[in-house]
């Protein structure tokens, strides 16, 4: 496992956004994109206690170099957001997108008081992916990925475009 620098995990991720084409983020309003070291409850629909158990199994599995799907899959949190190869932690979250998408905000009712938000985050990045290339390639992959969900895509069909 891969340990990044708070700083090279936040430069991985302007370098993310400074690749993306400029049409792509001109159309972004009101998007914040942020990173945290983990996912919370809130992040994985869970409350509290489904979280602390959750977290307890990733981050033995990582400490143990093992792969902590069948621990996992007794709290039931799988789902389209996790990432699904079978070589990583599976079921680790990798980034959230938390807003409407600009095809919802069409539809009416978007308030823009309070900015929709990109949470890429860290510990399941390293946990993941064994060197810093495939941290940093793996980052972009979230960013893109995440972007997606802003622009209207649904997991599916960025999964078939490969993010």
């Amino acid at each position: 496992m891969y340990r990044m620098t708070d700083e090279e995990f936040e430069a991985a991720i302007e370098e993310a956004l400074d690749a993306m084409p400029d049409q792509f983020l001109t159309a972004l309003e009101n998007v914040a994109v942020v990173w945290d070291d983990e996912p919370s409850a809130y992040h994985l629909g869970i409350d509290e206690g489904e979280w602390d158990a959750w977290h307890e199994a990733v981050v033995s599995a990582a400490e143990q170099g093992s792969n902590a799907e069948g621990a996992l899959a007794e709290d039931n949190l799988s789902g389209e957001v996790f990432a699904e190869d079978d070589d990583l932690l599976g079921d680790d979250l990798l980034g959230l997108f938390d807003g409407l998408s600009l095809v919802e905000r069409a539809s009416g009712g978007y308030d823009d008081d309070i900015p929709d938000v990109i949470t890429v985050f860290k510990g399941p990045h390293e946990r993941c992916f064994a060197s810093r290339e495939e941290i940093v390639e793996e980052i972009g992959k979230t960013v893109i990925h995440e972007l997606g969900h802003y622009f209207g895509l649904d997991d599916d069909k960025l999964y078939e475009m490969g993010y």
